[in-house]
């Protein structure tokens, strides 16, 4: 089997996975293409453009940004969908890109900022705390991943890396992602638990 036919495989598997990628892809070609049309309809701003509480998820500063979110999506959002479905990963986001947003807008006020990584810890939460309230196959991380992500997690909390590389951290986008996907992990784990036990 080829390469592109592994790729093809793996979209069609996870399309709504591959259709979030493929966003995030497109969010960070208008940052890189066209900055101030892409700020100015797509930044975060309670108005009457409703999709600019949801479309800072997309917005992605540099190759390194989109890559790295690229690749906790295809691991974790994969999971979701296989296990929920492509609605229920859908929904997911939505929920917790608007309540990430909401809490890096709230505790920054300022619009400009961007990235999936909100999304991604609320899938990580989401995974995390499901699996502990209703063990299921493929639910569970892989070994080392929670460690490591709330290691970094800390991490961008601290000075380091806006001083050293000079970036800005949505640490709040953070710290909301991760709290929403617990809660609805844990919603949806005692959801199965329940029914499991019926």
């Amino acid at each position: 089997m080829t390469q592109n036919s592994k790729w093809f495989l793996a979209a069609k598997k996870h399309p709504s996975t591959t259709l979030l990628i493929g966003l995030s892809t497109l969010g960070w070609l208008m940052v890189s293409t066209n900055y101030s049309f892409t700020v100015r309809h797509l930044s975060f701003n309670f108005s009457d453009d409703y999709w600019r509480l949801l479309t800072p998820i997309f917005l992605h500063f540099g190759i390194a940004h989109l890559a790295f979110n690229s690749i906790w999506l295809s691991m974790l959002g994969s999971r979701v969908e296989s296990l929920m479905g492509s609605v229920h990963l859908v929904l997911l986001v939505v929920v917790s890109g608007l309540v990430s947003n909401l809490f890096q807008f709230w505790w920054s006020g300022m619009p400009n900022f961007g990235g999936m990584s909100g999304v991604i810890y609320a899938l990580l939460g989401y995974l995390w705390i499901g699996n502990i309230v209703a063990p299921t196959a493929g639910m569970e991380l892989p070994q080392g991943i929670f460690g490591f992500m709330i290691g970094w997690l800390v991490l961008c909390m601290t000075p380091l890396l806006p001083s050293v590389f000079g970036i800005g951290i949505a640490n709040a986008a953070h710290v909301g992602g991760l709290v929403i996907g617990m809660i609805i992990g844990l919603a949806f784990g005692t959801i199965i638990r329940l029914r499991g036990e019926s």
